[in-house]
């Protein structure tokens, strides 16, 4: 079995949801060395999130903010965490709703996805910042 790892750093990326697919793949070459396996992301933030969606339509994306802006909306009375701003608290739930993590086979040195998907980062933060993801492929 072949294991791979390597820690990327993206730029800092406006507040959305972003494709982010090219961006794994050419960090981690090594993938095309694995015939059956598994390849996974994991963003080490708690104000960003991974997700895998539609990879052809970019109003897919922007739907995506508008949506969860509404199911998670800023400035709530009850939010306790309001000192790093009011983009702070909603980004925390919002990253665990989402989630920090994608699993994805890996298929004749290739991620299995299918024909419309693709990975994206979700900034919940109007100014997150660089973020940092863990890339781990392994198999035979």
């Amino acid at each position: 079995m072949k294991f791979y790892q390597k820690e990327i750093q993206l730029p800092a990326f406006a507040r959305g949801y972003h494709l982010i697919t090219d961006t794994l793949l050419n960090a981690l070459p090594e993938l095309k060395n694995i015939k059956i396996g598994q390849f996974q992301a994991f963003i080490k933030h708690t104000s960003a999130s991974l997700t895998i969606n539609e990879n052809a339509d970019s109003t897919v994306r922007i739907d995506f903010e508008s949506h969860i802006n509404k199911m998670i909306p800023e400035n709530m009375p009850y939010y306790q965490h309001d000192y790093e701003g009011a983009d702070d608290m909603p980004a925390h739930i919002k990253s665990s709703m989402l989630g920090c993590q994608v699993q994805i086979p890996i298929t004749n040195g290739r991620l299995n996805l299918g024909t419309w998907q693709g990975v994206y980062l979700g900034e919940h933060r109007n100014h997150g910042g660089k973020r940092r993801i863990v890339l781990t492929a392994f198999g035979n």
